[in-house]
C-alpha cells in the first residue's frame, strides 16, 4: 500500500513515519524543503521524498497519482506571520483538489476536539479544514485529539517549563478548564489503526486517554512525578493578553503560539464516547504513565521529534538552500582558527554545543542576549536542543537554526533566528590539516545594522575567542 504523508517535519509525522515503514508501507513524504529532511536516517527503499508547498497549488503536481491513503497533518497555528486560519484553508483546498485527482480512497486527518459551540480561532480553523476535506471524492477519517503528551510535544514541554521553573504560580482562570490528555504512543496507534478500515470511512472520532483533568491537576501531577512541591494560585484578573505574555516569558513558546494556546485552553476538550479504541484493540495510557514514558525517552536521549523544530516563522519559507551559502559582500566577519592535535574531541564538542552544554564561554552573556531577544518578541534561548549529542539540518538550537550539520565534511553552519537588524551566521569547520575555523558572519541592514555590529564588537572579542579556545582544548 502506498501512503502519502504530509507535515513530515512536524512533531506527529516524525513519530508516525518510522512506524509506517516498520509495517512495510511504501511512503511518499511531502516536505517544503528537502534539506530539512534527512532520508539517510531511514534505511529502506520504500521511502521517497518530494518538495511540495501546499500554499502553492502548482507544486502539488509532483504528488503521485497511485497513492492509496493520505495523511493530512498540516498545521499553521504556530506561524508568527500571516493569518493561520486563512493559510490552513488554502492548504486544505489545494490538498483536496489534488488528492481528488489521485487513486486515494482514504484521507486520515488529525484535528482537535471541538465539542462546544463556542470555539477558539484555532479549533474553528481545524473544524473548517475538516469540512473542506469532507467535500471530496475520497473517504475522510478524522481523529480529534486534545492535549498530546510525549517527549518533545508542545503541551509536555510547556507544562515542564512551568513546573520546573516556578515553585509558586499565580495563574489565570483557564487552569480550571477540563481536558482529556492522550499519550503520543496512543495517537500513533490510532493513526495507524484506521488505515484502510472501511468502517472508519467518513467518520469522526474523539481520541483521548482515560483521565479527565483540569490544567491545574495536570501541573500538580506532573510536579508530583518529578518530586517537586508546587503551589498554584488561580486569580480572575489575568486577561488573555497577560496570560499569553505569562506563557511566552516562562516557557519556550513564541508569543503567537502562546496567544492561540491561551484562547484554546479556555475551552473544554473532553472526548465524546466512542468504541474506536476497543475496535482497534488500543489500551489508552493514563496521564501519569504518559509523563513517565516521556521522561524515559528524554533520559535515554531518544527524543525523535520536537515541536520546537517545526518552522515557526516565514523566515525559511523559501528553503534552507537560500541560507546555506554564507554571503561575503557587505558583511562583517569574525574569523578565528586553531590547530587541533586531533579532531574527534573538537568535533564532538561542536556537535554538543548549545542547550544544556552551553556555548563554552560567557554563557551568562548568551543568556542575557536571549532575554533581550525575548523582550523584543524573539525566540530567545529557551528552545534548547532536541538531542544532546546529535544535530540535523533544520533543528532548532537555542536562537539558531541548523543549516548544515555534516560530520563527514566536519562542518556545522547555524543561522540566527533572533531579532536582528540584519542576518547572522555562525560556522565551525575542521579542514584536512586539523585546523578548526570558527566564523561569525553578520550582514547588516541599513545604518542601524552597522551600529549594532560595532556596539557588540567588544563582547565578540572575548566571547568568540573563549569559545574556540574551549572547543580546541
Amino acid at each position: 500500500m502506498k501512503i502519502l504523508l504530509t507535515g513530515v517535519t512536524g512533531y506527529i509525522a516524525q513519530r508516525l513515519l518510522p512506524v509506517l515503514l516498520e509495517k512495510d508501507f511504501e511512503v511518499v513524504c511531502c516536505v517544503r524543503d528537502k534539506n530539512r529532511f534527512n532520508i539517510k536516517n531511514y534505511e529502506t527503499t520504500k521511502l521517497s521524498v518530494i518538495e511540495v508547498d501546499f500554499l502553492k497549488a502548482e507544486s502539488l503536481k509532483k504528488i503521485p497519482k497511485d497513492i492509496d491513503v493520505a495523511f493530512y497533518l498540516i498545521h499553521s497555528m504556530s506561524t508568527q506571520e500571516g493569518d493561520f486560519g486563512n493559510m490552513e484553508e488554502v492548504c486544505a483546498n489545494n490538498f483536496k483538489e489534488c488528492i481528488d485527482q489521485t487513486n486515494a480512497k482514504q484521507v486520515i486527518y488529525l484535528s482537535g476536539i471541538s465539542n462546544t459551540e463556542k470555539l477558539s480561532k484555532h479549533l474553528s480553523s481545524r473544524k473548517n479544514v475538516e469540512t473542506i476535506l469532507s467535500e471530496s471524492s475520497f473517504a475522510l477519517t478524522t481523529l480529534k485529539a486534545g492535549i498530546i503528551v510525549g517527549s518533545g510535544s508542545a503541551s509536555f514541554e510547556i507544562i515542564r517549563d512551568l513546573v520546573e521553573k516556578l515553585p509558586f504560580m499565580i495563574t489565570p482562570l483557564w487552569l480550571k478548564t477540563k481536558c482529556q490528555p492522550i499519550a503520543i504512543r496512543n495517537v500513533v496507534e490510532f493513526l495507524i489503526g484506521v488505515i484502510d478500515k472501511e468502517e472508519t470511512f467518513n467518520n469522526s472520532y474523539d481520541i483521548g486517554g482515560p483521565d479527565i483533568l483540569t490544567y491545574k491537576e495536570m501541573l500538580l501531577r506532573f510536579a508530583k512525578i518529578r518530586g517537586l512541591k508546587r503551589r498554584i494560585l488561580i486569580v480572575p484578573v489575568m486577561t488573555p493578553r497577560i496570560s499569553s505574555y505569562w506563557l511566552y516569558f516562562v516557557t519556550a513558546t513564541s508569543y503567537a503560539l502562546a496567544k492561540n494556546l491561551v484562547n484554546s485552553m479556555k475551552i473544554e476538550v473532553v472526548c465524546k464516547p466512542n468504541s474506536l479504541a476497543a475496535a482497534l484493540h488500543i489500551d489508552p495510557i493514563d496521564y501519569d504513565t504518559s509523563i513517565k514514558l516521556a521522561f524515559d525517552k528524554i533520559e535515554q536521549n531518544q527524543v525523535l521529534s520536537s515541536w520546537k523544530d517545526a518552522q515557526t516563522s516565514t523566515l525559511l519559507n523559501d528553503g534552507i538552500s537560500k541560507f546555506i551559502e554564507v554571503p561575503t559582500n557587505g558583511c562583517f566577519k569574525d574569523v578565528r582558527t586553531r590547530k587541533l592535535k586531533e579532531n574527534n574531541t573538537a568535533l564532538n564538542k561542536i556537535w554538543a554545543i548549545g542547550g544544556k552544554t552551553g556555548w563554552y564561554y560567557g554563557n551568562w552573556l548568551w543568556e542575557i542576549r536571549g532575554i533581550l531577544d525575548q523582550i523584543v518578541g524573539g525566540v530567545g534561548m529557551r528552545r534548547g536542543r532536541k538531542n544532546d549529542t546529535e544535530l540535523f539540518t533544520g533543528d532548532a538550537l537555542d536562537f539558531w537554526r541548523v543549516m548544515v550539520a555534516s560530520k563527514e565534511e566536519k562542518r556545522l553552519l547555524l543561522y540566527a533566528e533572533m531579532k536582528l537588524p540584519g542576518e547572522a551566521w555562525l560556522e565551525f569547520k575542521i579542514d584536512e590539516n586539523n585546523v578548526l575555523t570558527q566564523t561569525a558572519t553578520f550582514r547588516p541592514l541599513g545604518l542601524f545594522g552597522r551600529l549594532y555590529w560595532y556596539a557588540v564588537l567588544p563582547f565578540h572579542g572575548f566571547i568568540f575567542k573563549g569559545m574556540i579556545n574551549k572547543i580546541s582544548l
